[in-house]
């Protein structure tokens, strides 16, 4: 990003060209130069502005989704957010973790090749301590996983497939599956060093530890979908068509919900005094004539006029007609 000088900044270069101090021609000279820029073909930009910001998009819902799962699961305040995308080389991603970690191998077909979430270890131990009973501690001691916390940590990993599964349906139906977990980085070789990937650093924080999340996508495995990456391909309107089994179970579920059905009889006032002695026998007028309908309810809409009577020796109502409001035709 180009710096932006500030007002007094602008004041003090016209001053100087005004007074002699600066040539016009030299600054023009300095200008040009510095459009000059050495490109290194080891870091390949692959991914075009636009696609990078989909992908930013699509992990700001999926950072949501893991932070809605884990604060259900853990049972505390759980946070994330997207720090950073950007596009590098294998190698120099592979290099910049620490030496001991939770890396996270996972396939996601139909894409082919596999994706990789690194996670630190502070906030996979502050996990493991929460899901065992404690309050969530950080403590590191990646280096001796033994088989119950490797076997927690996978079940661990099953949320986090499901919440970037669901954050990628809106661009491509996958099925993420663990193929393995693993702690140390070198053992991890994926794609060729030089290979471009973009890296999503997330800000996590669990309870009272905060780390970070980088997921790794290979160019490789993105290639096929690329199109599906641009704003061209989002701006698309196409219609869907509902399914016909999709809207039988809709008006299945509706005709099954329960609803309630009353008849008023009628609307009275009077004093509290007039209340509080009431004695068995007492007549209480109501505001509804005997020759006029009264109005069956549904929930607290009136619906129906109705007749009383009686069926079966119970009280019961007859439907006569649809209750219609004034000015209803």
């Amino acid at each position: 990003m180009a710096d932006v000088l500030s007002q007094g900044e602008i004041d003090d270069l016209l001053s100087a060209l005004s007074t002699g101090e600066k040539d016009a021609e030299e600054l023009r000279k300095e200008i040009d130069e510095k459009k000059i820029t050495t490109y290194d073909f080891k870091r390949a930009l692959r991914f075009s502005k636009d696609q990078i910001r989909t992908l930013t998009r699509m992990h700001e819902n999926f950072a949501r989704l893991f932070t809605t799962t884990l604060s259900s699961r853990l049972r505390t305040f759980v946070q994330m957010s997207v720090a950073s995308v950007e596009q590098l080389p294998y190698e120099e991603f592979i290099s910049s973790i620490p030496k001991m970690t939770l890396l996270h191998a996972f396939e996601a077909p139909p894409l082919e090749g596999r994706l990789l979430i690194e996670m630190n270890p502070q906030i996979g131990y502050a996990m493991l301590d929460r899901i065992l009973g404690g309050v969530g501690s950080d403590y590191n001691k990646i280096e001796n996983l033994t088989e119950i916390e490797t076997r927690i940590l996978s079940q661990m990993s099953s949320y986090l497939m499901d919440s970037f599964q669901q954050a990628w349906q809106s661009l491509v139906e996958i099925e993420p599956k663990m193929v393995d977990l693993e702690v140390n980085p070198q053992f991890m070789q994926m794609v060729s060093p030089n290979e471009t990937v973009v890296v999503v650093s997330l800000s996590a924080t669990v309870g009272e530890t905060a780390g970070m999340i980088n997921v790794c996508l290979p160019y490789v495995v993105l290639e096929e979908i690329l199109p599906k990456l641009s704003g061209h391909y989002w701006m698309q309107t196409t219609k869907k068509t509902r399914d016909e089994q999709e809207e039988q179970k809709i008006e299945t579920s509706v005709r099954q919900a329960q609803l309630t059905l009353q008849t008023v009889l009628g609307h009275s006032t009077i004093s509290v005094e007039d209340l509080l002695y009431l004695n068995k026998g007492d007549v209480i007028e109501l505001d509804q004539g005997v020759n006029d309908p009264l109005i069956a309810y549904v929930g607290s809409e009136p619906k129906y006029y109705v007749q009383a009577g009686k069926k079966n020796q119970r009280l019961a109502v007859q439907v006569t007609e649809d209750f219609k409001k004034e000015g209803d035709q």
